[in-house]
């Protein structure tokens, strides 16, 4: 029988099939997400600018102009004579910037170690743990008015509980004018800060516990890792982003702690208790001096941004080793 030839194209190889279609690069995939984000994103991103960043611009703009505030008077260019009478003329200003410092190291020290303390103790199964936890939290939703009303009342000279209970214990001797002796007032004031700011901290560390794996707790144990050990090797290291995180906040509400003072002390007495973001408020609504108000805030700002930019590019660079 005979065959026929095969066609010329028969034997050949079948043509490759049809590669699928590349993905978009990444850089428009980027794209084309953010501009899906980006209706969403304009309503905050207007409050914010309106709100907070249109006016700390302003805030420094004023602080070249010489003006009191009222419309019928227009500001007058004075350049950088705020800040030349702020360093050598106005010696409230250096010490609310000494009030402020204190208050920031104090922070630090304070507050924030012993809400890690309590995270690290309410951690663990404890009878009574959620109310203990909620009890400590409470305070910090409070208004900051409200705290310095209540503590207010625990000063009293002659009807507050801290003197109350200092008469009743046979340590009478110790009663004071809490918020009338210049030497103490700044740290009866902290006090009441602390009892107000402790949970806040406590919270982002018991958050920040949670990621500890707890294998490598296990492991170290079996290591025969003690419980110091345990904490400085395993817990403090996966708690750095957490602390990151503490650490900035801190600095931050405690450079613009504000309503607290205004409600305790009012600054005083003799301006012992006197801050810079009082200071700043006082400047400007008080003695009318807009120009004066905004030189301070712009020191506050920049006292802020030399604190927080450094301890951040610190943390990000330890992060990458």
């Amino acid at each position: 029988m005979t065959t026929l030839p095969q066609s010329r194209g028969e034997n050949s190889a079948p043509a490759p099939a049809a590669s699928p279609a590349t993905p978009p690069p990444v850089r428009r995939r980027k794209q084309r997400r953010f501009l899906t984000a980006l209706p969403y994103l304009l309503p905050a991103v207007a409050l914010y600018g309106f709100f907070i960043a249109y006016p700390m611009v302003d805030s420094v703009r004023l602080s070249f102009f010489s003006w009191s505030g009222f419309r019928t008077e227009v500001p007058e260019w004075v350049g950088l004579d705020n800040y030349v009478r702020l360093f050598t003329a106005d010696p409230v200003f250096w010490k609310a910037l000494q009030n402020s410092v204190i208050w920031v190291v104090l922070s630090l020290l304070i507050p924030m170690l012993l809400g890690l303390v309590l995270a690290l103790g309410l951690n663990h199964s404890l009878a009574g743990r959620n109310l203990m936890r909620s009890v400590i939290y409470i305070p910090s939703v409070f208004a900051s008015i409200t705290v310095a009303a209540m503590w207010r009342w625990i000063y009293n000279p002659t009807l507050g509980l801290v003197n109350q209970t200092l008469e009743a214990i046979g340590l009478g001797s110790w009663a004071q004018t809490w918020l009338g002796d210049p030497k103490i007032a700044i740290y009866s004031v902290f006090a009441a800060s602390v009892w107000q700011a402790v949970g806040f901290p406590m919270v982002l560390f018991l958050a920040g516990l949670q990621s500890v794996p707890p294998e490598l707790v296990d492991a170290a144990k079996i290591d025969g890792a003690n419980g110091w050990q345990v904490f400085r090797n395993v817990t403090l290291p996966a708690l750095r982003p957490t602390t990151v995180v503490v650490v900035i906040l801190t600095i931050i509400n405690s450079l613009k702690v504000f309503d607290l003072i205004v409600g305790m002390t009012g600054g005083g007495p003799a301006q012992s208790t006197q801050v810079l973001a009082l200071w700043s408020y006082t400047q400007s609504f008080a003695n009318h001096s807009f120009g004066a108000g905004g030189a301070v805030a712009t020191v506050l700002l920049v006292l802020s941004l030399c604190l927080v930019i450094p301890y951040m590019a610190w943390s990000m660079k330890g992060d990458h080793k």
